[in-house]
Formats: C-alpha cells, structure tokens, sequence
C-alpha cells in the first residue's frame, strides 16, 4: 500500500483526502458541521458531530480511493474539548478557537503583569484566542468539572487529540509539538507543559495529553477495518507550512481558510515578536523543534459566508469576485471585520466589525469589493510587523487555501503588499503536509529536500498597484482601523 488517507478536520467542515504514492489527491470527502453561537461572541461545536462528520468522510474517501498505509491528522487549532476517559464523552461542547468567552480573564491577566512570562515560556499573547482560559472556564463553569479533573476521569485535549483517543478507542491520550505550542501551557523553549501557567490557571497537570514529534507513532485505529497506523499530527497552519514546503528560514506560507494565517520560518532561532507577532513551533521532527513566526487574522473566508448567509447578496462563494469586479471605482469602502474582535497585531478581543466610506450610491458590489479588500490589507499588517522582527526581503508570499482559488482577490494581495505572490498547483496543501508528514513516517513519501523539489507553481500574481495608490489605500485602513478598536476614544 502506498497512498495515505489525511484527515483535514477544519472550522467549518471535516475533510478526507487520500493522496496516492506520487502525493497527488485522489479521492475526497467534505462534511459541513452546526456552528452554536449562544452568546455575542461565543462559538462552539458539538464534538459528536464532528466525528460523526470524520467518520462519514473517511469512509467515503476510502470507498472510492482504495486502501491506505498510514493516517496523517490536520486539525482546527486551539479549539478546547474536555471529556470522560471512561465513556470518551465531551462534558461540554468544544470550545472554538473563534470564541472570545475568556477577554475578561485574560485582561485580567495582563493587568497583574503575567503576559511577558507567558510570552517567554510559550510565545504567544494573553487572549482568548488560545485554549488555555478555555479549557480553565471550562473547569470552573461546568458543574463537577474541576473535581472530576483533579480525581483524574477527565482528558483535555485539542481536536486532534480527541479524534486519536476515538480513533484508538481510548488507547492513546497524544498530541503533537504544533498543536501543544498553541495552548498557552507548553513551554516551546523547553518542550514540556509549563507548571508555572498551569498553575497561574489552575489545571490539574494530570488532564493533558503526551506531547509527540509531528511524526510520530500515535496509535492504531481499526474504526475503518483493518489497522491503520497514525503517523503524522499537526494544527492546520504548520501542516500547511510543511505542504509548501516551507522548510528554510525565511520562506512564507499565508493560508486563507475562515481565518488567515501568515507562518514565517525562523529556522532554530526561537524570535521573540516586539510587534505582537506569534512565536511557534513550525513543525517537529526527531525532537527538534524548527520555529516559526505566527499572524493571526480571524476572519479571511468567514467575511465571504458573511456575504453569502448574513447579508445574502451572493449566492455561493466564488460570486464574491465577480460581484466585487463591478464595484464603483470612485467609492472607497473599507470593511474591518472584527466579527470576533481583531487578531494579530491589534489583538483586541472586543473591537467588532465596521463599514467605513459608505454613501447612498453603495451597494452589494462596494461592500463585496471592501469584505474582499480586507483580507488583503490584514495580511500586509501581518507582513508588516513579520519584517520588523525578523528583517529581510518580503520575497514571494506562497498561498494556500479557499480563498487563493479567486485570481482577483490573489492580485488585489499582490497589489497591497507589493509583491508577487505564488499559487501552488495543490491547494490542498493542509492536508497534503498531514499527508507527508504520515507519508514519510511510513516510508513511502521521500525526505524534505526532495518533497521540497515536487512544489509545483501554478500562477504567479505580480503587482500592478504603482506606489503612491498602494500607500493611499493602506493608509485609509490603518485609519479605519484605528477607528474600530475598541479604546481609540
């Protein structure tokens, strides 16, 4: 057997992709799946029906690709489940990495003065993007929760740790070094849970899981006949940094899923962001951590199923381009999407989304145009502050995702950042680096330097912006911006 089955259990939807021995994609299957929002910003998922919607689409996946020699899992990061060890249920739905429940707690926080140490130890910031104050509301809001976690019948854990314990049933309580990084709890300069926040938060050490190489032995599971080794973990953006194959300091990948997310490769070097960067683990192999400089933004593809479902003025995604190319060039529109406050480098929980620039001869085209524009002018301020802490040339930007399928929104990015931006032939390249990662492990998919040699261009986009427009444009957001955060008055 030489195809690996990649699991690409994602925000929106859950994924199956078999890739064949050359790594190309050869069978898949997509499950969309409820989101719960019970309160202003609050998201949730119920956690059966994400592996009800894992197993639906791995079997069909394999029905029609064949069988496989090894499982490679990509997963929504940061998103908190807490269940029982003796039945594997969830005690509460997963708490989304979207959700802004813990902003009181993490200002809390840094009003006491503990951001530098955690920053040092983990390399990210107090909010409540990450799992951490999750997982302790969970403990102190779920009645018994915090007794039975300190008697030990409960296991936290992110998605991809969840799917391995049901996977494994109940054999394995794993994760890998990427997924760990983004929990606030794991120290990415020592490679352990750190006792120092676990007790600033109060969880019980007893709660976490293994924490393994990337690729790894993570069990076997016979849930879809046979046996089938787990071989490969990673969150969604490192796996997608390895599917670009983005193994050399320097190198860019920027992924536009829900959110977008831009990972620097720093190589061995651990930088520590003064511009409110992320530093992470980029992936990890043979126990050897490679880093990685991180921006966060929240929304990217989110704003176009705002399009489509809250205001309905498209009627599928791809319409969002055509409907932004008729838009009046004299308006200029600027949507910040705070719809879940603003991620990096704002981050601020309670900012919330505004339209800017609108007049009465606005309409869907202006505003679609704008939500589209968004994307591109976030990521400049990512790219921005990625240069400021680890300088060098832009380069190319290298692109992956949903959104990178829109060659309008691709060349507004290259027009915004000036500078040329790379779409690979393989979009699917989350699930194609679980699927290396797996691949490899099993001995079927070749080392890096020749992985790296496979990366297949499909489209460069070059800028057309000349400066002076490019500058006019960005500047306008930045005022936008500072218009939407929540103490500019």
């Amino acid at each position: 057997m030489t195809q690996v089955l990649a699991i690409d259990q994602g925000t929106t939807s859950s994924r199956a992709i078999i890739f064949d021995r050359d790594m190309r994609p050869k069978a898949t299957a997509q499950r969309e799946f409820t989101q719960h929002f019970p309160a202003s910003g609050w998201v949730e998922h119920d956690v059966d029906e994400i592996w009800d919607s894992v197993l639906h689409t791995c079997r069909e996946a394999l029905a029609r690709g064949g069988d496989v020699a090894a499982i490679g899992i990509t997963n929504q990061r940061e998103t908190v489940v807490l269940w029982d060890r003796e039945t594997g249920e969830a005690v509460h739905r997963a708490i989304v990495w979207q959700d802004r429940r813990t902003a009181e707690l993490c200002a809390r926080l840094k009003t006491d003065g503990h951001e530098p140490m955690v920053q040092e130890k983990t390399g990210l910031l107090l909010d409540p993007y990450f799992s951490g104050t999750k997982l302790a509301w969970l403990l102190d809001n779920v009645d018994g929760a915090r007794t039975r976690a300190e008697a030990g019948t409960l296991a936290f854990g992110t998605i991809d740790s969840f799917l391995i314990w049901r996977l494994t049933n109940g054999a394995r309580h794993v994760t890998d070094a990427t997924n760990a990084a983004r929990t606030l709890l794991y120290n990415i300069r020592d490679g352990q849970w750190d006792e120092d926040i676990l007790r600033l938060l109060n969880i019980p050490a007893g709660i976490l899981p293994e924490v393994l190489d990337s690729g790894a032995d993570f069990g076997e599971t016979a849930v879809f006949g046979g046996t089938i080794p787990i071989l490969g973990v990673a969150g969604d953006q490192q796996a997608a940094t390895v599917g670009q194959a983005c193994f050399e300091p320097g190198m860019l990948k920027s992924t536009y899923g829900t959110g977008c997310f831009a990972l620097l490769n720093t190589g061995d070097a651990l930088v520590q962001s003064k511009n409110r960067m992320l530093s992470t683990i980029a992936y990890q192999f043979d126990g050897k951590p490679t880093y990685a400089l991180e921006g966060s933004i929240f929304i990217a593809g989110a704003v176009v199923q705002w399009l489509r479902d809250g205001l309905k003025i498209i009627e599928a995604a791809p319409d969002s381009a055509d409907l932004a190319a008729t838009a009046d060039e004299t308006q200029s529109l600027y949507l910040v999407p705070a719809f879940t406050g603003l991620g990096a480098p704002y981050w601020d929980p309670d900012a919330r989304g505004a339209i800017y620039g609108l007049t009465r001869n606005s309409g869907p085209a202006e505003i679609a145009k704008a939500a589209l524009e968004s994307v591109g002018f976030q990521t400049r301020d990512l790219l921005e502050a990625m240069m400021a802490d680890y300088p060098g040339d832009t380069g190319t930007v290298r692109v992956d995702g949903g959104m990178t399928a829109s060659d309008w929104t691709m060349q507004f990015l290259s027009d915004i950042l000036g500078a040329p931006v790379d779409r690979p032939e393989v979009l699917e390249t989350t699930a194609l680096g679980a699927a290396w990662i797996a691949g490899n492990r099993a001995g079927i998919y070749p080392d890096r330097t020749e992985f790296a040699a496979t990366w297949a261009l499909e489209r460069t986009f070059t800028p057309q912006m000349d400066d002076a427009t490019r500058d006019v444009r960005y500047s306008g957001w930045k005022d936008a911006v500072a218009r939407t955060l929540s103490d500019h008055g």
